[in-house]
């Protein structure tokens, strides 16, 4: 008892006395003594005694034999005075605390079993000033007088006793399940209980006294229980006597929440075992039956299974053999008939730290009843928030562990709401006072204590509980290493158990006989006990090992009793999970208002593009002699690539912890089988928003900065388009990894051969001979974003300026006619004059390759359609040689004839293309016309996609010549997309497409690949499956 209450009891005591008259005066001392003897030791009660007679004497002081006015006068100045320290009691008891002291003033006056009018007036004036409910005052004062037919509410009182309360035929069954009737009182039957206890329920603040009537002896948190005199039954707390069954207090809460109209939770598992691959750890044999309305606690040392089993009770792991039942209906099997009735809150943290309290309680409660209304949403809210006593911090960010806005305990009652919100009828909670305060540990458990006091089953994993928070459990669960259930039973009986097992001299000692506190430690210290060697000291083996406590409890602690299956109805529940659509709303919304809040990162990534945009751009902005032309930026391809860089930089770095970061509460709602497809998709879609406006914001600053004009869309879309697959490879990465720091160790390898193989910083004909290609872009290269990226930015940046656009068909056109005439058709002949040369020497050696390249290449230069016209005529016959020079005047006249035609096309596009230049001239005149030019041409990029800097514009390779000259002209010759980096086209089963349009296919193409191994989580069950390799490496 609380040092407040004595004294308010003491000074009140005191009142009472002097001012109820002689008879009880005479006899207060007595009494006081009597009840500080039973409450405090020795000293205290003699302190308390003085304090006592100070009061009594200081309320007597001016006492003489009154006249009525006198008296009437001093009775009014009581009246005041204990209206004074009610108040004062007021600000600073519990209301529990005041039912208390109410109950041992109405003992008081009641000793000598007589209460008269002006007692009755002290008292009624002491409920009042307490708001104590007049209907509960008249029940305790029933209680306390014996006069218990006088209790109206007949369902708030418990009757305990050997009787039976209906006949012997109807069966012990009956009596104790049987449906009472409101003006009925509950029953509890309990073998050789002398006479009855009664037990009063206080509703309001959920307080149970109980009186016992009868001679037997017995006891109640180890002391004596008097009978007739009033006591309160403390969470945990047992009664036990020589003659009768222990009774608890979940046994008397139990009766106390039956409700004929609620629905019961019955759960049930029956020889369940689990064990991980190649492991011995699991959970082993466990049987039990547990119904709704106590609160459970396991507890065991550290990696011994508590987490595992919580996770195989509430169906996250499948057990490998046995079965799991709620009211009949399997755990897993009938997963869609139990959906709701379990909650599950972990040891880790499930708060979006950027919100609210409101908003993250605000956008479960959204995810969890799509039926609600906006209004009934709202009130939903508002109801948890007050009764987990945070309405009043609902505005307050969570924040994070380090850096705080709200206290652990706060944290952590959060984190219980965003279950107990949606009212399962099972709640799981993993650790729930790890890390709190001994204060915050407290309130978390009493708050659920209250679920189970509502009718929930609440099962709770704690290691290391204090003695209050060990007392509120109903039932305890002990296990050890490898997942043994080595107790099962009454909290406090678990002390006497392991003692009276380990041989303690005091073992039937369960509580501190001085302070009433219990030591939960004993248990785990007496399972964990090691054997001493001979030298006095500890060794590292047990007493007992895990499977020997488990077979000692399989023999000592009463079986599960065995029950026909049959299924019943489940509790309502409210739960109702949203549509796909509407929860990829609720998700993107979350995730976008969570941004906003974070200022930081707001600041961080969108000022990022911008600010990288200036520094690029400002630095490759070549300048001579003081002013800048566009058209000589030798720095241009050095700035598209370096944007390549930058959006894939900024993609996967605003991407990457965007999973990490709610694997936590992607865990939670997987359990409650949200929909990960509109989850993921509501991650796209915002990081796909973000992109857009980085890149945009990144596109005005750096073509304003080097004054790019017309280029934006374009320039947009290819950067957007490379930030967005960017965001699909940090998403995978995010969701595959399981720590941060992996993440951005990682992203080098991701960027490096970005840098290394877009084409830039490396042309491809100068890689390694093992992967280069000089036909095409080596298959490496193409895996590359950065290349398709690049190449579609430097072609459309060279094909579709403003100026470049009016004359790249006819260039293209030229440039082909000019590559055959000029360089093709010369190289065949001069190969041909070689074979000539090789046949007159009789040197065979390469002759045969020499003559099938040559015949290659007539072959494609007879498909064109200009020298159609001519014949073809027939290659050097390597099997017959005599007629070779016939052979060879022949293939040299095609040649030249050939080369003639191309000469006068190239001649007349050449004159087409001077044509319409005079034409624009005249259109917009000569200066307007070169302004055109050298503000949209850009000299350093034309070089580079012309390929002017390589010497060699005809090269050999894999027995066909390879065209280096003008790639940006070049015509696509695979069928497959394949092309020399720069083409201007790619051709793809037999159709001919736009490179800038190709690329952007390729890149979403790749983009969607991503995602669905995104949605599959592709790359997480990869590292997942060598891991296993390896670990069954190691165990073999």
């Amino acid at each position: 008892m609380s040092e407040s209450i004595i004294n308010a009891l003491v000074h009140l005591f005191s009142i009472i006395s002097t001012f109820s008259g002689a008879t009880i005066s005479d006899k207060a001392r007595e009494i006081v003594y009597d009840y500080l003897r039973k409450q405090l030791n020795k000293q205290q009660t003699e302190e308390y005694l003085q304090l006592f007679d100070n009061y009594l004497e200081f309320y007597q002081r001016d006492k003489q034999k009154p006249t009525s006015e006198k008296a009437r006068k001093r009775g009014s100045l009581s009246a005041v005075k204990v209206l004074k320290i009610c108040r004062q009691i007021n600000e600073n008891l519990h209301q529990r605390d005041k039912f208390i002291v109410l109950l041992r003033l109405i003992e008081f006056v009641n000793e000598d079993e007589v209460i008269n009018d002006a007692e009755l007036d002290f008292i009624t004036t002491v409920a009042e000033s307490f708001n104590i409910p007049e209907n509960e005052f008249g029940n305790i004062m029933s209680l306390v007088t014996n006069n218990i037919v006088d209790i109206k509410e007949k369902e708030n009182v418990l009757i305990i006793s050997s009787v039976n309360a209906v006949n012997d035929s109807d069966g012990v069954w009956f009596d104790d399940n049987r449906p009472l009737k409101d003006d009925e009182h509950k029953y509890l039957r309990n073998e050789n209980l002398d006479g009855q206890i009664v037990v009063l329920r206080v509703k309001s603040d959920e307080i149970y006294f109980f009186i016992y009537i009868g001679n037997s002896v017995l006891y109640h948190q180890g002391n004596n229980i008097v009978p007739g005199s009033g006591s309160v039954l403390e969470h945990g707390s047992i009664i036990k006597g020589p003659k009768i069954l222990p009774i608890y207090y979940s046994d008397i809460t139990g009766k106390f929440l039956q409700s004929p109209t609620k629905n019961k939770i019955k759960f049930k598992a029956e020889d369940i075992n689990f064990r991980f691959k190649n492991s011995k750890n699991g959970i082993q044999n466990f049987t039990f039956s547990e119904e709704s309305g106590q609160m459970i606690g396991i507890m065991g040392g550290s990696g011994v299974g508590k987490s595992t089993l919580l996770s195989v009770l509430n169906g996250k792991l499948a057990v490998n053999s046995g079965e799991i039942t709620i009211n009949g209906f399997d755990l897993i099997k009938d997963k869609i008939d139990i959906k709701g009735v379990i909650g599950y809150v972990p040891q880790d943290d499930l708060l979006i730290e950027e919100l609210t309290v409101n908003q993250n309680l605000y956008y479960n409660a959204k995810l969890c009843f799509s039926h609600f209304s906006e209004s009934q949403i709202n009130e939903t809210v508002d109801k948890a928030l007050k009764d987990l006593d945070l309405f009043d911090i609902k505005d307050l960010k969570v924040g994070n562990p380090l850096k705080k806005y709200i206290s652990g305990g706060q944290r952590k009652r959060l984190n219980v709401a965003l279950e107990l919100i949606r009212e399962p009828s099972i709640l799981f909670i993993d650790e729930p006072t790890s890390g709190l305060s001994s204060t915050d540990s407290e309130m978390v458990m009493l708050l659920l204590r209250q679920q189970a006091t509502k009718g929930k089953l609440v099962i709770v994993n704690i290691h290391q509980p204090s003695s209050d928070i060990y007392k509120l459990f109903d039932k305890l669960w002990v296990i050890d290493k490898h997942g043994y259930i080595i107790y099962k039973g009454n909290p406090i009986d678990a002390i006497t158990y392991f003692k009276k097992i380990a041989e303690h001299i005091n073992a039937e000692e369960n509580e501190c006989p001085a302070c009433g506190n219990v030591n939960p430690e004993q248990i785990l210290e007496i399972v964990e006990a090691k054997v001493v060697d001979e030298y006095g000291k500890y060794t590292r083996i047990r007493k007992k090992t895990s499977k020997e406590w488990y077979n000692i409890s399989e023999e000592l602690l009463p079986p599960v009793p065995k029950e026909q299956k049959k299924t019943t109805i489940l509790p309502r529940n409210q739960f109702s999970i949203p549509s796909l659509t509407k929860q990829f709303e609720i998700f993107a919304i979350r995730n976008i208002i969570s941004k906003l809040t974070n200022r930081q990162y707001l600041l961080i990534n969108f000022l990022e593009a911008p600010i990288l945009a200036f520094i690029l751009a400002y630095f490759t902005k070549y300048i001579v002699n003081g002013e800048y032309i566009f058209a000589d930026n030798k720095n241009l391809p050095v700035y598209l690539f370096m944007s390549i860089v930058v959006s894939l930089f900024i993609g996967i770095t605003v991407s990457a912890q965007e999973i990490i970061k709610d694997r936590n509460i992607l865990e939670r709602e997987s359990f409650l089988e949200l929909s990960h497809f509109s989850y993921i998709n509501s991650k796209i879609a915002v990081l796909f928003l973000m992109s857009a406006i980085q890149m945009v914001s990144f596109i005005i600053i750096g073509n304003w900065v080097l004054e790019i004009e017309g280029m934006f869309f374009s320039y947009w879309m290819i950067l957007f388009s490379t930030a967005a697959m960017s965001n699909l490879i940090g998403l995978n990465i995010s969701s595959a990894f399981n720590s941060v720091v992996n993440i951005y160790i990682l992203i080098p390898f991701i960027l490096v051969p970005q840098l290394l193989l877009g084409g830039a910083m490396v042309q491809f004909d100068d890689l390694h001979e093992n992967i280069s290609s000089r036909k095409y872009v080596p298959v490496i290269g193409d895996l590359m974003v950065s290349r398709w990226a690049y190449e579609a930015m430097a072609v459309e940046q060279f094909k579709n300026n403003d100026f470049e656009k009016i004359f790249f068909e006819i260039e293209k056109e030229k440039s082909r006619y000019v590559y055959k005439s000029a360089y093709l058709i010369s190289d065949l002949k001069t190969r041909l004059d070689k074979v000539i040369t090789m046949i007159k020497k009789g040197q065979k050696a390469g002759l045969k390759q020499q003559l099938q390249l040559i015949e290659y290449e007539i072959n494609k230069i007879s498909k064109d359609p200009i020298i159609k016209s001519i014949p073809k005529p027939l290659v050097i016959d390597i099997n017959n040689l005599d007629l070779y020079k016939e052979s060879a005047n022949a293939t040299l006249s095609y040649l030249d004839s050939a080369k003639k035609i191309f000469n006068v096309h190239s001649i007349k596009a050449g004159a087409k293309r001077d044509s319409m230049f005079n034409v624009l001239v005249k259109n917009i005149g000569k200066k307007a016309a070169y302004t055109l030019q050298i503000n949209n041409q850009n000299n350093s990029l034309s070089d580079i996609v012309l390929n002017k800097m390589q010497l060699k514009k005809i090269i050999e390779e894999d027995g066909e010549l390879i065209q280096k000259k003008d790639p940006v002209f070049m015509e696509a010759s695979s069928n497959i997309g394949r092309a020399q980096f720069y083409s201007s086209e790619k051709q793809l089963f037999g159709h001919t497409f736009d490179t800038f349009w190709f690329n952007m296919a390729i890149m979403w193409l790749g983009t969607f690949i991503l995602y669905i191994a995104l949605l599959g989580n592709w790359l997480k069950n990869l590292f997942l499956h060598f891991e296993n390799l390896k670990f069954r490496k190691h165990a073999k």
